[in-house]
């Protein structure tokens, strides 16, 4: 049986959520508290100030996700010989995007990079973030046989992000998002 998350991470969760679901300006530490389920006084106690909050809830957003590309991009990894597919490469790409369609769960990492170009202090967690994406997306198209798929990363993580955004935006799914990327490759396979 899982043992329950403990009051820090469950302020941490609960910050999230508000996150995603009204935006930084909807994190307040009484709400917190009710969406934690713990006291007023727990909030403070584990946090000093909002600003704390919002990076200790970023960096746990990147841990989490950090985890889970490294083990999709783990599952990339090739050799000489063994070379990804486009059905396996469409498959993680899928997967990193989410698989399902947006909602607003997937809003509070986009709000906590905004949040991140305006708070300095919070850009190492974000360029964390980043750099786990891009690492994915290198092995991704190393796979594919993309020549100069490092320096190509960047890009695809932008052109997934961007449909990501147009997606939770219009509130249309990111049906085009494996082709998108595919596209991509596939352009660069040529170049």
């Amino acid at each position: 049986m899982a043992k329950p998350p403990g009051t820090r991470q469950s302020i941490i969760d609960a910050v999230l959520r508000i996150i995603a679901e009204d935006g930084i300006a909807g994190v307040t530490n009484r709400r917190i508290a009710k969406e934690a389920k713990v006291s007023l006084g727990s909030v403070t106690y584990h946090f000093a100030t909002q600003h704390e909050m919002l990076r200790e809830s970023l960096l746990h957003f990147v841990a989490e996700e950090t985890r889970r590309l490294t083990e999709l991009a783990d599952q990339c990894r090739t050799d000489e010989t063994d070379g990804t597919d486009a059905d396996r490469a469409a498959a993680v790409v899928g997967q990193v995007a989410g698989g399902a369609p947006f909602g607003s769960r997937h809003i509070a990492p986009f709000e906590l990079y905004i949040q991140a170009g305006r708070d300095e202090r919070l850009r190492t967690a974000a360029d964390q973030s980043f750099a786990a994406y891009d690492q994915l997306a290198a092995r991704i198209l190393t796979g594919l046989g993309v020549p100069d798929a490092e320096r190509l990363a960047s890009s695809a993580v932008a052109l997934i992000f961007g449909l990501q955004l147009r997606s939770l935006a219009t509130g249309r799914p990111a049906e085009e998002l494996v082709d998108a990327l595919m596209l991509l490759a596939r352009g660069a396979q040529r170049a």
